[in-house]
Formats: C-alpha cells, structure tokens, sequence
C-alpha cells in the first residue's frame, strides 16, 4: 500500500535526489498518504539527513521549504498507508538508527518477538511502528558484516510477512539496497544513475527502461550498476522491459481531479485493450495465453477470484462466458476463497483480476489455487508485477496508470479483457461460429464511441449529483448484467462520498430491501434491454413502479428510445443501444461520473478517499 522510491546517481551532492524521490513520491502519494518522508546520503557532512511529517506530502513539503535537506548522491522517499501506529510524526518513515535509514511496504508479522529480543538487548524505540525493528536490525547486521547488502542479506530471513525494503548507509553515499517478499518493487535503469519504486511511476519521467524483481530478491543499485540476487545471494538475471506509457499519461491534463480524466480515459483505455488481439484471418490471438490449448479444451469449470471492483467485473464476465462457452463460471472474493477449501482441481481454470497485480488477499488466492492443481490466468493492468509473474498465463489489459484510488477506467478494461477471455475459450472450443465471434467483435469496436456518447451526454448526471449533494443513502437495482453494474455504482459512491449506498438485484427487492424505501428516497435503477429479453425489461420496469408507489425518486439509466420507463422515472440517463452482455461498459459509466460529482460537490478529495490505499498489499 505504501509508495517507496529510492534513487542513486551523481558522486558528487546535489539536489538531484532530493528533486527525483519527491517527484516520485508525488505519483505515488495515491499508494499511501498518512505521512510522507526522504532520507539523503552522500552529503557533505557523510551523514544521514532525514525529513518526515505526518499527513499528505504537501505537510512534508512544507517541512523541506522551511528547513532545507542538504544535497547529496542518493535518497530514499516513502508515503505511508498506517498499519502498525497511528500517522504521527514518529510513526512516519524513514525509520533511522545509526547511520543507517530504512523504509518498508508492507507488514513483519513476527515484529512483537523481534522487539522483544531487541529491546532485552538494549535497543531503544522511537516509534509504534514494525518497520523500526527492521532498522535495528539491519544497523546491528551492518555493524557486524560492514557491507549494506549482506546486512540486508541477514536480515530478511529472520523477517515473517510481507516486505519491500530499502535501505540508505552513510558509510556507502552511492548504494541504495532493496528487497521484494511479498510485495512490488521495480528497477529503473538510467544513464550514470538508477532508480527504485513500488511502480514504474516512480521513475517514469527520467526513463522508460525497467526491470522485474521476482519473489525473495535483493537488489543493489549504484550509479552505474544494478545487482539483483536471490535472498540466499545467489546472482539472478532480472527481467528487463519497457514501460509503454510516459510520465504525462499520469497527470491531469486539465481535468479537476485523476478521477475524472480516468473516466474520460475509458473510451481510448477500451480501444487500446481490444488492440492487436486478432490475426490477419480475424481469429482471436491472446499471445500471453501460455496455457497449452489441450488443457483449455478440457475446463470444467472458471472461477474467477478478485476483491472489490474487480470482482464486479469478474460478475460480468460470468454472465458473458457462461453464455458464450457453456462452463461454469464461479466469482469469489480472493480474500475468502482460499479459507473455504474451495474445490478445483486440473480442469479448474481460475482467472485471477487485479488493475495492480499486486493485490495480495488475490495473490495468496492464485498460490493456493496453483498449490491445488488449477491452472491460473491473470487479468491485470501493470507490467512487471506479481501476479501475472506466479500465474500460468496472464491476459494484460492497457489502461495506463490509473492514479486515482477509486477505480474506474481499470474496471471497463477488466471487462473487456473478460470479454476477450471467453470469446477466446469459445473459439478454442466451438461453441461459437467464426462469423459469430467477428460480429461479437465487431460490437466490442464500438463500444469506445459509445461511451464517448454516455460521456458527451454526462450534464445532467453531473447536475443532478450536485443537486444531491445531501443526500444521506442511495440505493442501486439492476438485473442480470445489471446487478454488477449496481453493485458497482453503490460501491463507487461508498468510496468517493462516504454514504451509505447499496446494490440489490431487483428481484430481492420484495424480499427485504423494499423495507428501505421511503419518500425520497433516490434508487438508481439500471434497466436492461427491451431488445434482449422482453420479460426481464418489464420485471424491472415494473420495480420502478413499486419504489416509485412508496416515494422513491427514481433516477433510471436506460438505453436510446426506451420509452416505456418515462412515465416512472423522475430523471432518465440515456445511452446507446448495444447488446445486452455488453451494456455494463455503457451503463456504469454516468454512476461512475455521478460519485465523482456527488463526492466534489461535498468537498471530498476524490482522487485520495479516506482510509483507502491503491494498491491493497497486505492482508
């Protein structure tokens, strides 16, 4: 969840560290933003120079304008999601003792013990915090072996949990050394300096050049060298890529908030996932599918595991293959699946979704269903991340950064790629004619102008949000795609405006969650096709009636000329016609820009909500 960057390059002190980890820190701030923190080596004075604060990082900034670190040859900067203490000022990171500087993601789960002995032995603590038993450690190890890397070598075996690591020394000013278990850390490679980050946009405006860190690494990087071994400290050839994507895809571009221009990036994210996926011949071609084709012939059953937003995609795309392919298609929540003795086995294709891929409640989900037998395929947006590296195949989707803590233009990518999957498995398997499969396809292109269309449209939406800026609960009603739609739209407002909001299945509405309704009470209601099946249009048409009988204001989102749901809606939010199994692309997307305006006319911070981190990497 934390944001780490670590950065080494001129021998002699500069302001070019102090300069590169704030930027860094900056497009990372959306990992964590309790505290902020830098520590300098390689000043002139051969110390450690430290500054931290708690809050976001302009407290920190503030902090540098009145007491100015001093220039040097490396730094460490880090942006902290609270885990273990409070966010206070001691709690912030970087943790020193010594001469020696360290900040961490993650949790050491066996940090009680550790301090314990620590403190037996004379050790004093300034803070709550688990990560200040690492810099003790870390100090003694240093003290012992006289070298950053092999302290770091000794001390990551004794840690239990989940850790990303970096350390600065005042004894070696052109080192900084880091270590992955359990959660991200990548490698940028500059010309007479290099670069460490919990993401590539750590790094991305000074180079586009990057490496993999796999599971249980340490890396050593100077100005102009990078040493990556295993944590037994055996040398390891680390993956080198290129990130696609420059540094102004994550900035605003005019837009009031990353929020909203990720909304507005939805129409280019679709196109770009449908990018390149067919031959000359039209078949569908997933080149990272690296399952053999014998073995995905031969699945009896899909479970898709993901946490919050994703696994409302994973919804959608239940309906979707199931339709398409004939196979079961199970969703569970990755934080509950590996704890209910799921049943796969070798005929079980799980597909694991995640924007970061470092999820972990979803990484320890893929283990477990790999540990069983299951043949796992990753649905994911970043490159070089761990999820889609311990998976069988992975299927990346291209959204570019998504900054803005609340996902939006993630989810549409998700589906599409969901989409993708199953037309795939259908065409591997028969259960779709080519000509079928082009016409599904051929709908899929369109869906980028149409949302455009839904975005083109978004005044009223954007109005009525404001108009409802006191609103205290909103409930949301679909059916068949439409119930993930609700489920999502409900989820997005919880995330953004701190209200209370749900998604029902409007078939449960006379089972229970009628009882909430009173006068004025806003329920969207997402209304499907009367294109599709007849009977399941009016049912809901029909709910809208019922809440609308008990004083509900009813604010419908409903397709071009479906002029039956006039006369029950107080406020219809039109979007193009499409196929049914494609309409969540269409349908989330005025709930998406409703949140985000609803939330700014309370005066939230929509890109940063509270108690919420990006990338959620701890259990």
């Amino acid at each position: 969840m934390c944001g780490i960057v670590g950065y080494v390059g001129s021998q002699e002190p500069n302001g070019r560290p102090l300069e590169v980890v704030l930027e860094g820190l900056r497009r990372l701030e959306y990992r964590g933003y309790d505290s902020a923190g830098i520590a300098i080596t390689g000043t002139a004075d051969s110390t450690v120079a430290v500054a931290k604060k708690s809050g976001k990082l302009a407290n920190l900034v503030e902090v540098l304008d009145a007491s100015p670190l001093p220039a040097g040859t490396a730094a460490i900067g880090h942006t902290r999601w609270a885990t273990h203490g409070g966010p206070t000022d001691a709690n912030a990171h970087p943790h020193v003792v010594g001469d020696l500087a360290v900040i961490h993601n993650g949790i050491i789960e066996n940090f009680a013990q550790l301090k314990a002995a620590l403190a037996a032995d004379g050790a004093a603590f300034q803070s709550e915090t688990d990560t200040e038993v690492v810099a003790h450690l870390l100090h003694r190890a240093h003290l012992e072996l006289g070298d950053l890397t092999a302290a770091m070598l000794s001390v990551v075996g004794r840690l239990h949990g989940t850790f990303t690591l970096l350390a600065v020394h005042a004894s070696a000013p052109d080192t900084v050394v880091g270590a992955r278990h359990d959660s991200p850390l990548v490698v940028g490679i500059g010309e007479g300096e290099n670069f460490l980050g919990s993401d590539v946009a750590a790094f991305i405006a000074h180079t586009k050049e990057a490496l993999e860190l796999g599971q249980d690494q340490v890396v050593t990087i100077t100005p102009t060298t990078v040493e990556v071994t295993d944590f037994a400290g055996n040398a390891v050839e680390a993956r080198r890529f290129t990130v696609d994507w420059d540094a102004a895809a994550a900035e605003k571009n005019g837009f009031r908030s990353f929020m909203d221009k990720e909304i507005h990036d939805q129409p280019q994210a679709v196109a770009d996932t449908l990018l390149g996926r067919t031959d000359i011949s039209g078949r569908l071609v997933l080149d990272d599918l690296r399952i053999d084709e014998s073995v995905l012939r031969s699945v009896d059953k899909i479970v898709v595991i993901a946490c919050g937003t994703a696994a409302y995609a994973g919804h959608v795309a239940k309906y979707a293959i199931e339709h398409w392919c004939r196979i079961p298609v199970e969703v569970e929540l990755a934080h509950e699946f590996r704890y209910r003795d799921p049943v796969v086995n070798a005929k079980t294709l799980v597909v694991a979704i995640s924007q970061s891929g470092e999820t972990m409640d979803t990484l320890m989900a893929v283990r477990h269903a790999r540990e069983q037998g299951a043949k796992v395929l990753a649905i994911v947006n970043t490159h070089g991340s761990t999820i889609p590296r311990e998976s069988d195949a992975v299927l990346y989707t291209h959204a570019g950064p998504e900054i803005a803590v609340a996902s939006t233009k993630a989810f549409l990518s998700q589906i599409t790629a969901a989409y993708l999957l199953g037309l795939y498995l259908a065409q591997l398997r028969g259960n779709k004619f080519a000509d079928e499969i082009a016409e599904i396809l051929d709908d899929l292109r369109q869906m980028p102008d149409k949302i455009q269309q839904v975005l083109d449209r978004a005044d009223r939406v954007r109005e009525t949000a404001r108009s409802m800026a006191d609103a205290s609960s909103v409930l949301f009603l679909g059916r068949h795609v439409g119930f993930p739609v609700a489920m999502e739209g409900a989820l997005k407002l919880k995330e953004l405006a701190y209200i209370h909001a749900e998604g029902f299945a409007a078939g449960e509405l006379k089972h229970g969650p009628i009882a909430l309704v009173e006068e004025g009470q806003p329920v969207f209601v997402v209304v499907p096709s009367p294109r599709g099946r007849d009977s399941l249009h009016s049912k809901v048409v029909s709910n809208i009636q019922e809440i609308r009988a008990r004083g509900a204001r009813t604010l419908v989102i409903a397709e071009d000329g479906d002029d039956a749901v006039l006369p029950f809606a107080d406020e219809v939010f039109f979007v193009p016609q499409s196929p049914t199994l494609l309409a969540p692309l269409l349908a989330v997307v005025p709930l998406q820009v409703f949140a985000c305006e609803l939330a700014t006319a309370r005066g939230l911070d929509v890109d940063q909500p509270r108690n919420l981190a990006k990338s959620v990497t701890v259990e």
